[in-house]
């Protein structure tokens, strides 16, 4: 059953971490179908509407059988220099890439999901769909930009 989240994302310094951060957590355990954004130039704040899917549990053992179910997600304080290298080269280009489409950063990619593909490396877009956070949609997006950049790095 498909749900809608709303979010209200405030520009002020003062707010924009913490809105930042609800809507991190969230994206991080939903299954997000599609994201419409609009500007609320008046307020000045990020309107953010989530279509997910309800959450499904999925039973332990379910887990430990089907690998592909868990999906790669990197811890930040493990890179190497190589890593590093790529996790900058990757947020020069995510913070270009939300200039260019007027959208948040963590739109694009989350700093978590950035590392997991500084760590990961994949090589084919396919490899994409192995990491956490990375769907259809983004692949489609973002998937040549991120791969050129990890060849290029």
């Amino acid at each position: 059953m498909m749900k809608i989240k709303v979010f209200k994302i405030r520009i002020a310094n003062e707010f924009l971490h913490n809105d930042q951060r609800m809507i991190d957590d969230f994206l991080e355990h939903h299954d997000i179908i599609k994201t419409e954004t609009a500007f609320i130039h008046d307020e000045q704040f990020w309107s953010v509407i989530l279509y997910f899917n309800e959450e499904k549990s999925i039973p332990i053992n379910m887990v430990v059988k089907d690998s592909k179910a868990v999906k790669y997600s990197a811890d930040e304080e493990v890179l190497n220099e190589d890593e590093i290298k790529i996790l900058d080269a990757l947020k020069l280009w995510r913070s270009e890439k939300a200039r260019e489409q007027n959208l948040p950063t963590y739109f694009i990619a989350t700093n978590k999901e950035l590392v997991s593909v500084a760590k990961y490396k994949p090589a084919k877009k396919e490899e994409l769909l192995d990491i956490k956070g990375f769907g259809k949609h983004k692949i489609e997006n973002y998937g040549e930009e991120i791969l050129e950049i990890l060849e290029s790095v």
